[in-house]
């Protein structure tokens, strides 16, 4: 006896209230715009420029020993990460204390870097700090737009495959589903002032992949059942291939956010943004699959008059994925 998550056959309306669907999704990208515009985002140490302190201690490494002890200092964004390293032996246990760029300095103070090293060594008095680096404004600035070109450049890549495998309907329509699950992530993030650090924006790369993968599984069904029911209409045959295709879905994403939802509860502060990332993207990415890719492809309707020459604009069309 199998489980089954969704019936065998199902006969879903997922086009009923298209046109509030995808209302609301544009009303979500208005609103996670404007709250970017008004709050901005809570950048970490990669964007906003700070101090990395190589720690060495005998002891095993306390994350939150660590945290307390520099706590009192108000230091602002401070992230620590235990590093490991199969050449370390047990009596070298090794950190990095990232802090953020204090207000009016590129750097933290030589003064402050003092007082820094004296607290962790209320942990352990044997602790040594072999190594002291500074991020300037300027190189996070760079980091920023490259950053901003990597998204930018992964969402392009994808309108060119899509196009070429379908058409361009369906590119437009992929394109418009993964612009609104990194602007409403982004929302979400400067709405609750999650810390935004380089971390997350292989999150919003992950998503990217994540979301198309949905997509083309759908198109591909599709595409299947728009010669196969060449009489039906453009809606009926999209219901359909969603449909055919929702049991897959489901299974997909409830897997993907069981072991994602582990993490967020017990992965710990270190890992927390990037995994709320995903696991938010996974959620908007499966919706935009349905109800804003296809609405897209829907609003703009299919040429199913197949071209005079057999090999025109569908080229790609029989590739393998």
């Amino acid at each position: 006896m199998r489980l089954r998550l969704v019936p065998e056959t199902t006969s879903f309306d997922f086009f009923r209230h298209a046109k509030v669907t995808f209302g609301a999704s544009a009303v979500m990208m208005v609103l996670s715009v404007v709250i970017w515009a008004i709050f901005g985002l809570n950048f970490g140490i990669d964007f906003r420029g700070g101090t990395t302190i190589r720690t060495e201690s005998t002891q095993a490494i306390d994350v939150g020993t660590y945290r307390d002890a520099i706590a009192p200092l108000e230091l602002g964004d401070v992230v620590i990460t235990e590093v490991t390293d199969p050449t370390f032996g047990p009596d070298r246990n090794v950190a990095q204390v990232r802090i953020q760029a204090q207000e009016g300095e590129e750097a933290i103070t030589p003064a402050l870097l003092q007082q820094v090293q004296d607290a962790l060594r209320t942990v352990d008095p044997a602790m040594t700090f072999p190594e002291v680096q500074s991020v300037g404004p300027e190189v996070s600035g760079e980091l920023i737009i490259s950053a901003l070109l990597a998204v930018m450049g992964a969402t392009l890549a994808i309108l060119i495959y899509i196009w070429l495998r379908f058409e361009w309907q369906f590119a437009i329509g992929a394109v418009v589903a993964l612009v609104h699950d990194v602007i409403l992530t982004i929302g979400i993030f400067s709405l609750f002032q999650i810390r935004f650090d380089l971390a997350i924006i292989a999150a919003l790369l992950t998503i990217l992949g994540y979301s198309i993968n949905d997509t083309v599984v759908v198109f591909d069904r599709l595409r299947e059942n728009l010669i196969k029911y060449k009489k039906l209409a453009l809606r009926e045959v999209m219901n359909l291939s969603v449909n055919e295709t929702l049991s897959r879905t489901v299974m997909t994403s409830g897997t993907t956010l069981i072991a994602l939802i582990a993490l967020l509860v017990l992965g710990g502060d270190v890992i927390r943004g990037f995994v709320f990332a995903i696991t938010w993207g996974v959620i908007v990415g499966t919706y935009s699959s349905v109800y804003v890719a296809k609405n897209v492809v829907l609003y703009l309707g299919v040429d199913r008059n197949p071209p005079k020459d057999p090999t025109a604009g569908t080229q790609f069309g029989e590739a393998d994925a």
